[in-house]
């Protein structure tokens, strides 16, 4: 039997290293691919279109599939015969957890596009089976899950935002992300509720980081400082600081 097939030069070439599992490197055409060391082997993904590089229905992915009838049955007048059978919702759910492979990976390398690009697509995954698919348990699957990719999009979104220098931007973002996450459906469901706590607190620390990194202005240095003076109950420093303050709001342009 031929050993051409054999990967052990490939795998002697990058031993396992479970701080350093994920590389990207340039393949044929000079397209970027993911790959992931395994103790025993190497994953490879696509970096764009389906992570497998397959082309189910002809199409970049079974979702666009999906979405496709759906317009198709909309521009019919018949949306509301549209539904999702469950050997539909299962190749959808596979398809998502390839994403999910990728994205993972794509945020252990601070990929942050792609990050919030995928966890994004999965996002309209959730809503389109949760809005289509005939059986409430299809349709429920994938809600269990929804905080985690809620954060994931939000920490990518908010780290691509913070890379360009826009603190506020970055923690209005966080910020809408916890909002979203608690306004969501209270279920019954341990997967979900430990999601959804996790999520918040990740969420909440990420705040913390945000404002603590945050540069502060020479207005808020001294509203630091008076607050530290009373606290202190230094009154007198308080004043003159007080007035220093009403000073330089006075001095700002309206707006």
């Amino acid at each position: 039997m031929s050993d051409s097939f054999d990967i052990r030069r490939l795998l002697e070439g990058w031993s396992y290293d479970p701080a350093n599992e994920a590389r990207i490197v340039q393949g044929d055409n000079g397209r970027e691919i993911l790959q992931v060391r395994t103790p025993v082997g190497i994953e490879q993904l696509e970096m764009q279109g389906r992570p497998d590089g397959t082309r189910p229905h002809g199409m970049e992915s079974a979702l666009e599939f999906h979405l496709r009838r759906l317009a198709k049955a909309k521009a019919a007048e018949n949306e509301d015969g549209f539904k999702l059978d469950p050997d539909e919702c299962a190749e959808l759910f596979a398809e998502g957890t390839l994403y999910y492979f990728r994205y993972v990976r794509l945020l252990q390398l601070k990929r942050w596009v792609e990050t919030g690009r995928d966890t994004a697509r999965n996002l309209q995954l959730f809503d389109f089976v949760h809005e289509h698919a005939a059986r409430a348990e299809d349709r429920n699957h994938l809600e269990r899950w929804r905080p985690y990719i809620l954060r994931i999009h939000a920490i990518a979104s908010a780290f691509l935002t913070l890379d360009q220098g826009a603190h506020k931007k970055a923690l209005k973002t966080v910020q809408a992300a916890m909002a979203r996450i608690e306004s969501l459906e209270e279920r019954h469901d341990e997967t979900y509720a430990f999601e959804r706590d996790r999520s918040l607190a990740a969420l909440r620390d990420l705040e913390a980081q945000i404002e603590q990194a945050r540069p502060v202005s020479a207005l808020e240095r001294l509203e630091q400082q008076l607050q530290r003076a009373i606290d202190r109950q230094e009154f007198e420093r308080a004043a003159k600081l007080r007035d220093h303050i009403r000073d330089m709001k006075s001095r700002q342009p309206a707006g």
